[in-house]
């Protein structure tokens, strides 16, 4: 798996690549409970995700939840159809917000 954290204004954008499975969800988990912790909205940008399983899935409901507690937003954008497969067929393609583009999340 890879991250690249970036700031696009007052939003840190979180890119995640590659695969987000038992071995690299607890990077993920690291990554975006780091950014959580800079209390700034956060847009996760799944377009590069090939694949992800339950530890990567729990991993951003984990983060969603502590964004939330924080009063901060936390969304996904440009979600991989792998991924958003996923995230329909355990529903929570309703909890979270889903941008189709990371210029989309970024109201541009």
């Amino acid at each position: 798996m890879q991250h690249e954290v970036r700031e696009e204004g007052e939003t840190l954008v979180v890119a995640l690549a590659g695969e987000i499975d038992l071995e690299h969800s607890p990077k993920a988990r690291e990554v975006l409970l780091e950014c959580v912790g800079r209390s700034r909205p956060i847009l996760v940008d799944l377009s590069g995700v090939e694949y992800i399983d339950s530890s990567g899935v729990a991993s951003l409901v984990e983060a969603l939840q502590q964004a939330k507690a924080r009063g901060q937003s936390l969304a996904l954008a440009s979600v991989s159809a792998s991924a958003l497969r996923v995230l329909e067929l355990a529903r929570l393609d309703k909890v979270f917000t889903i941008h189709a583009s990371v210029a989309a999340g970024l109201g541009g």
